[in-house]
């Protein structure tokens, strides 16, 4: 989230992705350093999937991913396939 916030303040936009199981601690962390990370979550757990599984996964991620990317800064995003 450090790297995204840094980008961020040089005018590059980026979206923060993460599995669900991490959605306290990136609302945690995004609130410390008082940057309102775009995120987009995505089922749990992820270490054990297989490439396709990875894929389908990210296809699934891909149009909130561009949502949140091309939101006005400040505006909610989603948070990925099912948006929860």
């Amino acid at each position: 989230m450090h790297d995204l916030a840094d980008l961020e303040s040089r005018g590059v936009p980026g979206v923060f992705a993460a599995s669900r199981e991490f959605t306290t601690a990136a609302q945690a962390q995004s609130e410390a350093l008082g940057f309102p990370a775009a995120a987009v979550f995505v089922d749990h757990p992820v270490q054990d999937r297989t490439d396709e599984e990875m894929r389908a996964l990210a296809d699934a991620a891909l149009p909130a991913l561009l949502a949140a990317l091309s939101a006005t800064p400040g505006q909610p995003t989603g948070t990925g396939p099912g948006h929860g």
